[in-house]
């Protein structure tokens, strides 16, 4: 007696995966986003491993998991794999302050992002 199973919100083609409570702005970490964007999977991964943002090997991890997602759980084949989406959110937000003159305070705001990246299975991975 429990809850019906949800559909699957992906195609038959297509793997996920989603990185959580990331501890940078989703403005930096969606320029990096951009990056691997409508790559194949296996180009995507060296541009993020020569990149010299602190982030992109957090991005490469969960890339890495959505291709291994697609292998293990979906059976598609690593080779054809292209990076169809890749988008950010917002997390939570620690809010800090400090000290300013007169009395006042001055907010300190840090950022916490998500990301998730959907791989797709293609005819031919595209040399992008």
């Amino acid at each position: 007696m429990g809850k019906p199973a949800l559909e699957r919100q992906l195609a038959d083609n297509e793997a996920a995966a989603t990185l959580k409570m990331l501890k940078t702005s989703p403005q930096k970490l969606n320029l990096v986003a951009g990056l691997i964007r409508g790559k194949s999977a296996e180009n995507a991964i060296a541009d993020l491993s020569f990149s010299k943002r602190r982030v992109a090997n957090d991005v490469k991890k969960c890339l890495q998991s959505a291709v291994a997602n697609a292998v293990n759980n979906h059976d598609l084949d690593p080779d054809r794999l292209v990076v169809k989406e890749a988008w950010v959110g917002k997390s939570m937000v620690l809010k800090r302050f400090r000290a300013r003159a007169r009395g006042r305070i001055g907010r300190i705001l840090k950022p916490f992002s998500r990301i998730t990246i959907v791989v797709q299975e293609t005819e031919e991975a595209e040399a992008a």
